[in-house]
């Protein structure tokens, strides 16, 4: 008895890490309203420039005529003066007339744009949200593997092969996203992003605010700080050739050229797998995540691949879950991703319709996705989980109950005590690194409060396209699943004897391009007894 319970006990882990801090995320959901709320003040900023520069013309026209009344008057004045009309026009503008234009010159006619302004900046991103947006593309940089010419010239996998001038980084953009780097004491980031930065300027671009004095100088502090003197040295010097007088710049030279010469005397070379560590990290250290380097092959498409033998036992097939009332005429398409574990795929699930009104009702309560912290036990907000979520109950709306059901008649599996859908949606860099839906046992206490057991099994319906990225990979077997709208990927995260599957781990990559909305729901274990009865011996 003892076991059967075992089988059925309450176990929890979404995810452990770093303390959870602050990260950037706005989900393009979100992001869309920003869009037209830019529109809208772009529209209102035109009706001022109108509104001005009408203003200017009267004000001309004034100017225009003043001019040939002054003008005719100052050839003779006593002349002029001397016809009484003259004498009682020049005091009739002087006392009334200048008045007017007083008047009119004050005018202030921004009064519509500045009030629409103010309303509207309480929706404006803050320097928070510019920082994270900053890092997202840092993110993508890394996983996908891009250079930063790629994503400054905006021709990224998927995207159309002639980038539009808003998809472009400028050499202030470049700039900015360096000192984003710097301030996150990331120098290899830092130099990528300041030597593009000066490519740039070099190539003819121009700028206001940013010389290739300032960029110089923090290039050469962050390949010092990356263990590179002769090359913090030459970009020293290339600095000091622009302004000799650079204070910092000729301090710096002093003290790199002593460190290289000290260097060289000593021949030491006990940092170079440090440095090439470092490199290969991307500066990554506390919080490095020791399967990165397979997650973020997953993401390119690479990593591990299937044996043409065990692709062979996969299939597509019509699914009617055992001849079930619903799908006896209708059968689903039922497609294998995976072997073992089995991860099956289900298309045209929901309806597009259905799949809208989920979003409608979820965008309004979207809110940054949270996860479990073992060490608080409380929900927080996660750097490796970047999306917004909502969740919605089966009784808010016909079509959640009706996506609740087609759930439970797909898989079998008792929905009264799963948990509510919960909808996401990955923006810029949105992505969610490796975890486990399930709670593992150093964990005994979580989902204690739901009074349901385990997430026994995953159900993630994807509710739209995403143009490159955003594929849901399996870092320990090496699976990777394309985001395809309508359709609805599902796998068992217990084996029948209640114990983890922990091949299940898996991960949700950064989004390169596109916009990916997920919903997903979580079976747990009470309710199931007699549906995928408990096996204490059966662990594969």
């Amino acid at each position: 008895m003892a076991k059967l319970r075992h089988c059925c006990t309450v176990l929890l882990l979404l995810f452990t890490s770093v303390s959870a801090h602050s990260d950037f995320f706005t989900s393009i959901g979100h992001m869309t309203d920003l869009l037209f709320v830019e529109r809208d003040l772009v529209s209102s900023l035109k009706d001022y420039v109108s509104a001005e520069e009408d203003k200017l013309q009267r004000i001309k026209r004034w100017a225009d005529r003043l001019d040939a009344l002054s003008t005719a008057g100052s050839q003779d004045p006593e002349g002029f003066l001397g016809h009484p009309v003259n004498a009682f026009k020049l005091i009739k503008r002087l006392n009334t007339e200048w008045a007017e234009l007083e008047s009119l010159v004050l005018t202030d006619v921004s009064d519509a744009f500045v009030s629409n302004l103010t309303i509207q900046r309480q929706h404006f991103p803050n320097d928070d949200d510019q920082t994270g947006a900053a890092k997202a593309l840092m993110r993508l940089q890394d996983t996908y593997k891009l250079d930063t010419e790629t994503i400054s010239s905006g021709r990224l996998l998927g995207s159309s092969s002639v980038a539009t001038t808003s998809s472009v980084l400028t050499m202030e953009d470049c700039y900015d996203l360096g000192k984003v780097a710097y301030s996150d004491v990331d120098y290899y980031h830092t130099e990528l992003w300041m030597a593009q930065a000066l490519k740039q300027l070099e190539q003819g671009e121009e700028s206001s605010v940013v010389d290739a004095i300032a960029i110089l100088d923090y290039l050469s502090y962050s390949v010092y700080q990356q263990g590179e003197l002769e090359r913090a040295l030459a970009f020293t010097k290339k600095l000091l050739e622009l302004d000799p007088s650079h204070q910092r710049a000729n301090g710096n030279l002093k003290y790199f050229e002593y460190q290289l010469s000290k260097q060289k005397k000593l021949e030491v070379d006990d940092n170079d797998e440090e440095q090439r560590m470092w490199k290969e990290n991307r500066g990554r250290r506390d919080d490095y995540l020791p399967e990165r380097k397979q997650y973020e092959k997953l993401c390119r498409g690479e990593g591990v691949r299937m044996t043409p033998r065990r692709q062979s036992r996969l299939f597509c097939r019509y699914y009617d879950n055992g001849r079930h009332p619903r799908f006896v005429i209708g059968p689903l398409k039922q497609e294998d991703e995976w072997d073992s574990p089995h991860i099956v795929r289900y298309h045209d699930i929901v309806s597009e319709r259905d799949m809208e009104k989920v979003k409608e009702l979820a965008k309004p309560r979207l809110r940054r996705a949270t996860v479990h912290d073992p060490q608080t036990g409380t929900l927080t907000t996660a750097h490796y989980r970047v999306s917004k979520s909502a969740w919605l109950g089966a009784y808010e709306h016909p079509v959640v109950d009706k996506i609740n059901r087609r759930i439970e008649d797909i898989t079998g599996l008792d929905v009264s005590t799963a948990e509510d859908l919960q909808v996401a949606n990955y923006g810029v860099g949105g992505q969610y690194e490796p975890h486990f839906d399930f709670g593992r046992k150093d964990e005994p206490d979580a989902f204690e409060e739901l009074g349901t057991g385990n997430r026994i099994a995953t159900w993630l319906l994807y509710m739209s396209d995403v143009q490159a990225g955003g594929a849901t990979v399996f870092t320990d077997i090496g699976a990777a699943v394309q985001p395809k709208k309508g359709s609805a990927v599902f796998w068992f995260n217990l084996y029948p004897s209640g114990e983890g599957d922990y091949r299940t781990r898996h991960a949700a990559c950064p989004v390169l391009l596109g916009n990916k909305w997920v919903s997903n729901k979580w079976m747990h274990e009470r309710g199931q007894e007699f549906r995928r009865r408990c096996d204490l011996h059966w662990t594969d």
